[in-house]
């Protein structure tokens, strides 16, 4: 854990900045960079995510994000499609956090958080996350 509240924190002013741009909750986008990446910039996922917050090659151009490796482009593009979902689902994190993770068909499909293992895993657990960041700024 201590490797990655010192990562957390090299990260944090980026973070609170695209936040307050995007007008999301930078605990959120903080747990979000925990469960997808464990702030680390080159993790790259099985499916081809990249970087700190796991965004699909297609995500990242529709983003103008160019280099997916790069911290700063990435939680751009990562917050910035956070806050896409956010508004898309009308402030309902839990379906944003789905969205972010399944793709926001899927979310509009089920009208909700899609039946997927995976899924409600990644839900609960970036919810987890965000309880622990909160406890932490009190």
């Amino acid at each position: 854990h201590a490797i990655m509240q010192q990562r957390a924190l090299t990260h944090s002013p980026v973070i609170e900045q695209y936040a307050q741009i995007y007008g999301v909750d930078a605990r959120m986008i903080k747990a979000i960079i925990s469960v997808e990446s464990c702030f680390d910039r080159h993790a790259v996922s099985r499916v081809g995510a990249k970087g700190l917050m796991q965004l699909m090659p297609a995500t990242a151009q529709e983003l103008g994000v160019y280099d997916a490796f790069n911290a700063n482009d990435n939680m751009r593009g990562g917050i910035r499609y956070f806050s896409e979902m956010l508004s898309r689902f009308d402030k309902n994190t839990e379906f944003a956090l789905a969205a972010y993770n399944a793709g926001p068909g899927a979310v509009e499909k089920y009208n909700g958080i899609p039946p997927y293992e995976e899924t409600q895993q990644y839900v609960k657990r970036v919810l987890e996350y965000y309880e622990r960041y909160a406890t932490l700024d009190q």
